[in-house]
């Protein structure tokens, strides 16, 4: 009975795992475009929302933690998109901020959330479901 449990096709993390790495894997040729990685692209999605907002809120927001961030935001500040400040009250906190090209770059971005939904062929009733059992369990894994 245990060695079952030990069998791939019974692993709940393995579909999850396989597919949002086929999901990441249809919008490479849209970010390829504007030379952006996932994770960077999510990152431009907080702070187009967002605006402004310091680094430990930011790896909240994306499940992600410094050591992953702080390579991630450093490409992006060299790109020009972002610009990252100590905070004026408090030094150890640091601030990253969305920058004009930053804005700018969203138009070029705003279509793939279209273009990735129309990959999916799934009915927007079943994507609710997922998302929302998705977001239910990262929500119990965190607290």
């Amino acid at each position: 009975m245990k060695e079952d449990m030990l069998r791939l096709e019974n692993q709940l993390c393995f579909p999850l795992y396989a597919c949002a790495k086929e999901v990441v894997k249809q919008y490479k040729p849209y970010l390829d475009e504007i030379d952006l990685t996932y994770t960077q692209y999510i990152t431009m999605m907080v702070l187009w929302d967002k605006k402004s907002l310091n680094v430990k809120t930011l790896g909240k927001c994306l499940y992600l933690d410094s050591g992953t961030l702080t390579p991630l935001l450093k490409k992006l500040e060299k790109q020009g998109y972002i610009k990252r400040e100590r905070s004026v009250e408090d030094e150890r906190n640091l601030i990253v901020t969305i920058t004009k090209k930053g804005e700018e770059l969203k138009e070029k971005a705003s279509d793939i959330p279209n273009k990735i939904g129309a990959c999916m062929k799934l009915p927007k009733e079943d994507a609710k479901v997922l998302y929302d059992t998705l977001y239910r369990i990262l929500n119990q894994i965190a607290d």
